[in-house]
């Protein structure tokens, strides 16, 4: 597929959205709809018996729901995937992790997003204060057995596909 030409349609501070005209391999045109966004960081803070989960009230879809902490850097941020693991990790939980592993790249959404993510298993963990933004004002976070969370994935309490996504990830390392 052949990009003719793109514009901007909308912009802020945390996504772009361009509009494509494409040509297709057989010459027929198109257009898709691009979100970019920049990829994050997801981390599975691991102890003896399941994992750390956070919790959040997520505007776009209107419900509060169970997440592994995750995020990108901010404007004027940067560093590797595994800093920004470690940082978000510690932002969202206060938890410090002794060693972070790489499972993985994953793509958000590549339908319509050019946003990835690492995925990082983190291990030998020491608790601390969060430090959240004010975006994350009325985050909670606790820890859940394995069996808990099976549970709450067939609940519906945990429907974020890239936490679902990492929990393969780790299972098929595993």
């Amino acid at each position: 597929m052949e990009r003719l030409d793109s514009r901007t349609v909308y912009t802020n501070p945390w996504m772009t959205v361009r509009e494509d005209r494409v040509r297709r391999p057989d010459g027929s045109t198109g257009i898709y709809g691009v979100v970019e966004k920049p990829d994050f960081a997801l981390v599975l803070p691991r102890w003896a018996k399941g994992f750390w989960l956070v919790e959040q009230f997520r505007y776009p879809v209107g419900r509060r729901a169970w997440e592994f902490p995750q995020g990108s850097w901010g404007r004027g941020a940067g560093g590797s995937a595994a800093d920004l693991a470690r940082r978000e990790l510690a932002e969202e939980t206060g938890l410090r992790a002794g060693t972070v592993t790489h499972l993985g790249h994953l793509f958000e959404a590549y339908g319509f997003s050019t946003q990835g993510f690492d995925v990082y298993l983190a291990t030998g963990l020491a608790e601390g204060e969060p430090d959240r933004e004010v975006t994350e004002q009325d985050m909670v976070h606790r820890r859940f057995t394995d069996a808990e969370i099976r549970g709450m994935v067939l609940a519906g309490d945990i429907v974020d596909a890239p936490s679902l996504a990492a929990l393969t990830l780790y299972a098929l390392h595993g």
